[in-house]
């Protein structure tokens, strides 16, 4: 692929003419919102803090001033009274001067920090949003196999060299995502983010919330349900050294060992296969997407590679989609992604201001992102496509009427039976497991509310660039194509006889580090029947 972009740029210079709180973490664009939010309220904050500063310091002075004056009536109250000015100046203080510091003292401060709190609070994600949050490190670090160390340090790939303060998970972090993880029933991240939180507590990070008895109690039954008994009498004896009274740890100290013993005797060492494959698949016993480990191998860039002789059938070339008036003067860069089925690149197919109006005109609708329930037809959203989407029709602006027609001048396919952009926005552990665009023979209802035929080709249009992730994968031929700004990569979803291509079947893959944006346009049977002509003998 590298001596296809080399081609690609030699060529170049030859030619050069959810409700309002749910799901906040799959998108960066209200994740942007949220950091600008805090922003303010950090502001408001300091101004509080400047505002109840100078009251103490007027209070101060009152209490200086107050305690010199007192001081001296004091070491001689009859002759400091026998004053006549001291006296009047005694009674003047009593009666009104401690009644106006009394209302500085009573003066709130808060009011207008309070105020803008409560307005934005109702814009803060809640439980679920933070859960949300915390399974999708997890995601990434299954995916990419990143280890505890790794993420706590905040040095992911694609990332500085040196993670910032704010990058860096604290023990608290780490015991949180271990909670969240046993809420779960996942004991396998569990024991993962406890034995972090345990680590950096041994290492001196300090907590007044989180202690070693609590992430020692986390360990012993995480590890107890994954069959390690020997591991979870270790860690429940080495809680009971800290705590020798601990009520549910003396019970599971009996229990251990009673098992230990029993299992010794018995001899059974038949549950060894069984931890392997449960540590093999991370906890889940019964996992709903078969070709997972090809996925995630796609996702890391550990996919197929193309023989020498298939990829010097690849090619990147100058398009004029048979000499189109748009494009004989100026034509498009091209360039073959996959040989079979045919995937193509476009580059440099939509502007720097285009893309980003497309952008301003999805934010304010982006919603969590649906699939059509394959049983029922209705739309709905899934734990495999993580993201959120808005859609936007031609008539709305006339960017996205002419990112339609230059669809339909570079594919050659008519878009008025299209269905309207759909424009996604990947953030925290954004993904879309492994589907089919295309509806199959098990899904009679699959688009039939349109009106328009079956999903003929797909076209894909990267918005943005990702530092690390967010590749589309081709989880049936092994192919990986990478986001990059401005170019779009096509392919078609059905044969020429209308039978769908199940090696189509792709993925996107979850974005490690940065922001994924990515419009998709899916063109429809009806309207192509003399652009692409039927052929009920082509099946490749």
């Amino acid at each position: 692929m590298a001596k296809l972009r080399h081609c690609c740029t030699v060529l170049l210079l030859l030619f050069t003419s959810v409700s309002a709180h749910s799901d906040f973490f799959t998108s960066i664009g209200h994740m942007t919102d949220l950091l600008f939010v805090e922003r303010d309220l950090v502001s408001s904050l300091k101004d509080y803090v400047s505002a109840e500063e100078d009251k103490l310091q007027r209070i101060k002075r009152w209490a200086d001033r107050l305690d010199a004056l007192s001081t001296a009536g004091s070491q001689d109250p009859e002759g400091f009274l026998g004053h006549p000015v001291n006296a009047f100046k005694l009674i003047k203080r009593l009666n009104t001067e401690w009644a106006e510091l009394e209302s500085l003292v009573l003066t709130d401060v808060s009011d207008a920090f309070v105020s803008n709190l409560t307005i934005q609070r109702q814009h803060f994600p809640n439980d679920d949003d933070q859960t949300g949050a915390a399974k999708a490190l997890m995601r990434l670090q299954d995916t990419y196999k990143l280890d505890t160390e790794t993420i706590s340090s905040g040095r992911l790939l694609g990332s500085s060299s040196v993670a910032t303060t704010s990058s860096v998970l604290t023990m608290e972090d780490c015991y949180d995502l271990g909670k969240v993880a046993y809420s779960d029933v996942d004991y396998y991240h569990t024991e993962l983010w406890m034995a972090q939180a345990l680590k950096q507590l041994e290492q001196g990070e300090e907590s007044s919330v989180v202690d070693a008895i609590a992430i020692l109690d986390y360990l012993s039954y995480s590890v107890y349900q994954q069959g390690e008994l020997e591991r979870a009498l270790a860690f429940t004896k080495k809680l009971l050294e800290l705590d020798p009274s601990h009520q549910r740890a003396n019970g599971n100290l009996k229990y251990f060992e009673y098992q230990l013993s029993k299992q010794k005797k018995l001899e059974v060492d038949d549950n060894d296969e069984e931890q392997r494959m449960w540590k093999e698949n991370r906890g889940r016993r019964d996992d709903y997407l078969p070709e997972r480990k090809q996925y995630e191998k796609l996702c890391r860039g550990e996919g197929v590679r193309m023989t020498p002789r298939r990829q010097s059938r690849l090619f990147c070339r100058y398009y004029d989609n048979g000499r189109h008036p748009r494009f004989v003067i100026g034509p498009l860069k091209q360039e073959d992604e996959w040989d079979s089925p045919h995937i193509v690149r476009y580059h440099d197919i939509v502007s720097e201001r285009d893309m980003e109006k497309v952008k301003e005109l999805a934010k304010p609708r982006l919603r969590r992102a649906t699939i059509s329930n394959p049983t029922t037809g209705v739309l709905e959203t899934a734990q495999y496509r993580i993201s959120k989407s808005a859609w936007l029709g031609a008539y709305e602006h006339p960017v996205v009427d002419k990112i339609n027609r230059r669809i339909e001048d570079i594919t050659g396919l008519d878009v008025s039976t299209a269905e309207d952009l759909q424009v996604a926005n990947y953030g925290v552990g954004g993904q879309y497991e492994p589907h089919f665009d295309f509806g199959r023979k098990d899904e009679p209802d699959a688009f039939e509310e349109l009106g328009t035929g079956n999903r003929i080709a797909t076209w894909l249009l990267y918005m943005s660039d990702v530092q690390a992730g967010g590749a589309t994968v081709f989880t049936d031929i092994g192919a990986a194509v990478q986001p990059k700004k401005g170019s779009a990569v096509f392919w078609f979803n059905l044969y020429p006889s209308g039978e769908g291509d199940y090696r189509t079947r792709h993925a996107a893959c979850p974005v490690l580090l940065g922001n994924k944006w990515v419009s998709n346009k899916w063109m429809h049977e009806r309207g192509q029947e003399f652009r692409r002509r039927c052929d009920l003998h082509w099946t490749d």
